[in-house]
């Protein structure tokens, strides 16, 4: 961490400073001299501490000596989001009149007037063809809840930094200061001229359903709300391998999932595409099933359309037996005594992030494989691993929707990354810094979009035109 000090002009302040750094177990690293009057010095202090607690209780000793102001305090990762994480640059320089004249006016004219007599020129002629909007509302951002549209901007700079590095899409996040569905619909639809695709992000559910469903239905270019179908489509993934490790077949398991909100609902809807048979859903109130009246139509769709044996209940009630578990709901929800009674070789997906479902090394004792949503435990369920792949092959062949095809496509493509010699247990979803990955996946969606009718570009040999 950078301290920013303001220190009296005394050997004496300097010396307890350094003394209190060091008996708090900090390492001072640099002493920066910003501004130097006659009775103070302001100081920029550079310590290294061993994690953000240790780091607080630095400054709270700090804070209490004498002669000493502590100003601000920043860490690594506040210092790269200073100014934001993403600017804008020009692919080419403007140097001269000449270039200036052709860039813009006069000669951008023509370009204008080619778009206006052919629209789908834009695609051609524009950033459109390569640019995806961010869309959030701030309302369900990441495990912090409605923390509105300004303090949601780190999460969709970052997640426009993952498109560029992973699979050279330009995106900006767009984050909207209302969460009425109508308004956010009316918004998107009006920029949707810019962008060749929309990523929804972190619109809380149920809203985010019938937005989607909206901007899906009334638009021309690809929809796609993260949350929900970024995560389907790398579980799907996660699971096809897993299976694979323990000797069974998709189509016979039992999968339990906790959490049915907007992931939860997509992951479910991927499964039973993917040949699943039996998924049961379960929330606070419990399993979903039908003859229960239910205020969320999702839910009452949910209930139609899954839990065959019509179980009723708590999670323990209705884990009896099941293969798998996936957990999309909060910490503790899931017990040692739940997995012991699960069936053999019990697969555990416990996503619930910041904190999964089970701490992993409670679980690891009676799991065959067990996937979380955390970087540092094997098997990450990371949405970094799919969007930047299926965005890429939607917009390479300027596909019109992003449709359960092409999901599915991409999550078999995530799997296949893992050969057999490579698969095992604590192995069955490759890293996000896998070079193939972007690659392989935007190649299958493309394939996908073509196969299913929604590609609008002419694929020629191993290229679209």
């Amino acid at each position: 961490m950078i301290l920013r000090l303001e220190l009296e002009n005394t050997g004496a302040t300097y010396g307890r400073l350094a003394k209190t750094i060091g008996e708090s177990g900090g390492d001072i690293v640099a002493v920066d001299v910003i501004q130097v009057n006659k009775n103070t010095a302001l100081r920029d202090v550079t310590v290294q501490a061993s994690d953000r607690e240790h780091a607080e209780q630095i400054v709270k000793a700090l804070e209490a000596l004498p002669g000493v102001r502590v100003i601000n305090v920043s860490d690594r990762t506040f210092l790269l989001h200073l100014g934001g994480k993403i600017e804008v640059h020009a692919k080419s320089p403007v140097k001269n009149r000449d270039d200036l004249s052709r860039v813009y006016t006069p000669d951008v004219a023509r370009v204008c007037m080619a778009i206006h007599e052919d629209p789908t020129k834009a695609f051609q002629l524009t950033i459109k063809r390569n640019t995806v909007a961010i869309v959030s509302d701030g309302t369900a951002v990441l495990g912090l809840g409605d923390i509105g549209p300004s303090a949601a901007m780190p999460v969709m700079e970052g997640k426009a930094m993952l498109f560029k590095q992973f699979a050279e899409v330009d995106a900006f996040p767009i984050c909207l200061d209302t969460k009425d569905p109508d308004e956010i619909v009316r918004i998107v639809k009006a920029i949707a001229p810019v962008f060749g695709g929309i990523n929804l992000e972190d619109i809380s559910a149920p809203r985010c359903f019938d937005i989607e469903e909206r901007l899906r239905d009334e638009l021309d270019i690809p929809v796609f709300h993260d949350d929900q179908h970024g995560t389907a489509v790398v579980l799907l993934a996660g699971l096809l391998n897993a299976v694979k490790v323990v000797g069974k077949r998709l189509e016979d398991v039992k999968v339990v999932v906790t959490g049915i909100g907007a992931a939860g609902v997509a992951c479910s809807k991927m499964l039973l595409a993917a040949g699943v048979k039996n998924v049961i859903g379960v929330d606070r109130q419990g399993a979903l099933a039908r003859g229960i009246e239910y205020e969320n139509p999702v839910w009452t769709w949910y209930a139609a359309n899954t839990n065959p044996e019509n179980l009723t209940g708590r999670l323990s009630d209705v884990i009896h037996g099941a293969d798998v578990f996936i957990g999309l709901s909060g910490p503790g929800v899931l017990k040692v005594e739940d997995i012991q009674s699960m069936a053999s070789d019990p697969i555990v997906f416990a996503m619930a992030n910041p904190t999964p479902e089970i701490a992993p090394e409670e679980a690891e004792p009676y799991v065959r494989v067990l996937a979380t949503g955390r970087s540092d435990y094997p098997n990450q369920i990371n949405n970094v691993l799919c969007f930047p792949g299926i965005f890429r092959g939607a917009l390479s062949a300027r596909a019109s929707t992003i449709n359960e095809e092409m999901k599915l496509a991409a999550a078999r493509a995530i799997a296949s990354i893992v050969t057999d010699e490579e698969l095992n247990e604590n192995y069955i979803i490759p890293s996000v810094f896998n070079p193939r990955i972007s690659k392989t996946v935007s190649q299958a969606v493309m394939e996908a979009a073509v196969a299913s009718g929604v590609a609008r570009r002419e694929r020629v040999a191993d290229r679209f035109y």
